[in-house]
């Protein structure tokens, strides 16, 4: 005689779809994540490389900001890398 039990525990295949489940919600999450950092060091890369050109250098920049300079460097080198690609990808669509 075998008991049934409603309370049934999920096989070995459930509970691996329920692991690799939240797996892919947590890369999702995780993917979603870095898009917003990119996006948001790009903008900090912009407003810091505008503040090198108000305090005319980025010595000057890095003491007003509080931020070390080889940080105000890479700042300056994403931000032109942002703006070279913006500029690229104008070029593309208006040929």
């Amino acid at each position: 005689m075998t008991v049934q039990n409603s309370d049934k525990t999920p096989s070995r295949k459930q509970r691996l779809q329920e692991k690799q489940r939240r797996q892919l919600a947590v890369v999702d999450t995780v993917d979603k994540a870095e898009v917003k950092v990119r996006k948001a060091e790009a903008e900090l890369a912009v407003a810091v490389a505008e503040a090198v050109q108000v305090f005319g250098d980025e010595r000057s920049a890095s003491e007003a900001l509080d931020m070390p300079v080889e940080a105000i460097r890479r700042f300056v080198v994403i931000a032109t890398n942002e703006a070279a690609l913006a500029d690229a990808a104008n070029a593309a669509g208006k040929s």
